[in-house]
């Protein structure tokens, strides 16, 4: 199933899926950009409209995620992959073609962003149970660290990428260089050889709704994976708040000018990079258990200096404060995903990581939505500051969780007894 060795760049397989990914990841840091610039600056959309772009792109995840993972379970997960790329490439490639064409409008957005989100679920659910078909159990915690490092640099090459295309083309052109990428994408998982198992059958097996059910129950039931997605989902609830509206704070608030505010994103994705290629390093000498509460509890404070940007110099309080936030949220996930994979049952991880992705990304429209009605009422800053005191206190739930007396976090033998110790 996997080379021998020590080392994954001579694993030829997972090589071509990091590959794929990061062009893929770079692309779509493109568009988080220039998406909702072109809804700011082309389409003059005030924050209320802003939060509901952020949140049509997401809902899918409360609607498909769950049934998405009994399907992944039931279908080769590569196959499914490329037709996901394919299908994000036709979608993101109508947004330059309707502003060349002069028809783009908000509602073209509103329906990019929702298409998107609905395959985006599928394709990060097949991916992730692809990942333990690929490496061994050991190679998990290297693995999703290569690949959450790779996630960080996109947000840096990303953002600071997009920035130049909006400048030198615009925002609407700017997401051509997405669409562009889910082709190459799709070439990288053509490439790969590694046979799947058999996909679970749906003749004579459990009904969708019992599959669906039955991860529900996996994820609920082990003490370690409640917590995780319980403090997910409340991270992504303030997190999104801050995406959604950095870009309305940084340019109508503080005056910054859209070119320099991709460069100002990718700034703050500095600490995602240092915290994937930290983040093995941590797990060994703190222990992969303490470094994930440790992290979101006190690693994550510098986020407090978000809301305290300005223009001018002041504003790279906004770097500094998000570059802590992805620093601390690449180590403590690494450790999560990595348990989670490991100690699935076989023919589960689809929808066993479906639906702790319908948790912890089902908060996410909530999040945009609730960022901007109350940015509507009480103003762009006062409502970051709401989100940056609830996103630094997610990590509670790690804490009173039972990672807080062990020192490792167990990568096989199933689910973990609350009591385990370090």
């Amino acid at each position: 199933m996997t080379v021998e060795g020590k080392s994954l760049l001579r694993h030829r397989d997972f090589v071509l899926l990091w590959a794929g990914q990061t062009v893929s990841e770079v692309g779509s840091q493109i568009s988080v950009l220039a998406l909702p610039l072109v809804a700011v600056v082309v389409l003059k959309a005030s924050a209320w409209q802003v939060g509901l772009l952020s949140a049509a792109g997401t809902c899918a995840y409360l609607l498909v995620a769950l049934p998405a993972g009994a399907v992944v379970d039931r279908v080769r997960k590569r196959p499914l992959m490329l037709g996901c790329n394919l299908g994000l490439l036709v979608v993101m490639g109508s947004v330059p073609v309707a502003h060349a064409c002069g028809v783009l409008t908000l509602g073209q957005l509103y329906g990019v962003e929702f298409a998107d989100g609905v395959l985006s679920v599928f394709f990060v659910v097949a991916y992730q149970s692809l990942l333990p078909h690929l490496l061994r159990d050991e190679q998990l915690m290297d693995g999703n660290g290569k690949l959450a490092a790779t996630q960080s640099g996109a947000q840096i090459a990303g953002p600071g990428l997009g920035a130049g295309l909006v400048a030198a083309a615009g925002a609407a052109t700017a997401v051509v260089a997405d669409a562009v990428s889910f082709a190459v994408s799709a070439l990288t998982l053509a490439g790969i050889r590694t046979k799947e198992p058999e996909p679970v059958k749906a003749a004579g097996g459990p009904s969708l709704q019992a599959q669906i059910a039955e991860g529900l129950r996996h994820v609920l039931r082990d003490p370690i994976l409640r917590n995780s997605v319980a403090f997910n989902g409340t991270a992504n609830f303030f997190v999104i708040m801050v995406e959604t509206l950095g870009p309305v704070f940084l340019i109508r608030t503080r005056h910054v000018d859209p070119g320099l505010v991709g460069l100002l994103l990718a700034l703050g994705a500095v600490g995602g990079v240092a915290g994937g290629a930290a983040a093995k390093s941590l797990a060994r000498q703190v222990g992969s258990a303490r470094i994930s509460w440790i992290a979101m509890t006190v690693l994550a404070l510098p986020g407090l200096l978000i809301p305290l940007a300005g223009s001018g110099p002041r504003a790279v309080l906004y770097g500094v404060g998000w570059s802590a936030w992805t620093f601390s949220s690449v180590v403590t996930g690494i450790s999560l995903v990595s348990y989670r994979q490991a100690t699935c049952p076989p023919g589960m991880i689809g929808r066993v990581s479906a639906a702790a992705r319908w948790i912890t990304w089902g908060t996410l429209p909530l999040g945009g939505l609730a960022g901007g009605a109350l940015a509507s009422v009480l103003g762009v800053r006062a409502t970051l500051w709401i989100a940056v005191v609830g996103g630094c206190s997610s990590g509670l739930w790690l804490f009173f969780s039972p990672l807080r007396r062990m020192r490792d976090i167990p990568l096989g033998g199933g689910a973990v007894a609350a009591g385990a110790a370090a």
